[in-house]
């Protein structure tokens, strides 16, 4: 189960943290960087948070390697939810709860990771 759900969180955060940094799928980086606009942020601060999701699943990713080091797991998961925690403050206060849903369920994944 730990497994699974280390898998789902690396995938998921590789992948949007990709869009962040490289912008390579047009409209889902539209659409997000509209939304940092929206809560008054800049394209600088979405490129720092795709380098802190981007690190948060590489620890992950490094736990899965070498399970020994929980330390590796434990700023891994603690990384991503605070990023989903994060994601959810601006969602809660700017957007509504449906905009919120993907950040719930990483936050819960990665509370779910560390257990």
């Amino acid at each position: 189960m730990t497994t699974l759900t280390i898998s789902l969180l690396i995938a998921f955060f590789v992948f949007a943290s990709s869009i962040k940094l490289l912008g390579w799928q047009r409209f889902i980086f539209d659409t997000q960087l509209a939304f940092f606009h929206k809560y008054g942020l800049n394209r600088s601060f979405m490129f720092l948070v795709g380098l802190v999701e981007l690190t948060g699943a590489l620890l992950l990713a490094s736990y899965l390697l070498s399970p020994v080091h929980h330390l590796l797991l434990w700023a891994g998961a603690g990384l991503l939810g605070m990023t989903s925690f994060g994601a959810l403050f601006f969602h809660f206060r700017f957007d509504g709860w449906k905009d919120a849903v993907p950040a719930m369920i990483t936050l819960a994944l990665s509370l779910i990771a560390i257990m």
